[in-house]
């Protein structure tokens, strides 16, 4: 049989620049009782680690000021509709505003996405495994809207010792027919599937996720393995 535990674990504390995530994420697991086991892993919200590494800029509360700190975190900006913005950041998302984020945010800022979500998970993970001496995997993750269909749901960024995309091209289903395209992307699976318990209003920036076959385990990183890239991708 398999099963798949999430547990969200609050903090106390609100992070700002200069913060030690993973000091927070250690006090956080021991409030709640809770130990880190071989291959666990370890979900963070983008919004932490951008403030924690100074991710933050001036805002003054306008429309106009809205839309200047969006354009400037774009490369491209693909559609406009008042101050919507959807937007390719630099980091090759295609997502609304360029995940610039207003909510939960102190007054008079703004929170900009991690510059390089996949080398903070990789940081995250190592001053882990440093600390506790536990080989766990960790994702970084962000609240992203769909083309098409209605509603957001969260997306991995980052991530470390996971496998981002499961590959079953060659392998058979349970007919026996061979499968040609089935790419399964479990990083953003389980991103959504911790966004269940990860409530916005609640301070729960981590959770903890155990059970992930052992499968998913491994090297690759969003930016390598997710992002489609420009050639490949018929809506562009």
């Amino acid at each position: 049989m398999s099963e798949l535990r999430l547990v969200a674990l609050a903090s106390r504390t609100m992070v700002h620049t200069g913060d030690d995530l993973v000091t927070l994420f250690l006090t956080a697991l021991e409030e709640h009782g809770e130990e880190l086991r071989h291959h666990d892993l370890v979900v963070v919200t983008s919004k932490v680690v951008s403030k924690s590494e100074g991710q933050v800029v001036p805002y003054d509360g306008s429309d106009e000021d809205k839309v200047r700190i969006v354009e400037s975190e774009a490369v491209r900006v693909l559609r406009r509709r008042g101050t919507l913005r959807i937007t390719e950041t630099r980091h090759g998302f295609i997502n609304a505003n360029a995940g610039v984020d207003l909510s939960n945010a102190d007054d008079g800022t703004a929170v900009l996405l991690p510059k390089d979500p996949d080398r903070s998970a990789r940081r995250f993970r190592g001053e882990i495994a440093r600390r506790t001496g536990v080989d766990v995997a960790t994702l970084i993750t962000d609240t992203f809207g769909r083309a098409w269909r209605q509603g957001v749901t969260d997306v991995a960024l980052g991530s470390a010792g996971l496998r981002p995309v499961l590959d079953l091209r060659g392998t058979t289903d349970a007919n026996g027919r061979a499968l040609e395209a089935t790419e399964v992307a479990i990083a953003d699976e389980l991103a959504g599937a911790a966004n269940l318990v990860l409530h916005k209003a609640a301070a729960t920036p981590f959770a903890l996720a155990r059970g992930l076959d052992e499968s998913f385990f491994g090297d690759g990183s969003v930016s390598d393995t997710i992002v489609r890239s420009r050639n490949d991708d018929l809506f562009r």
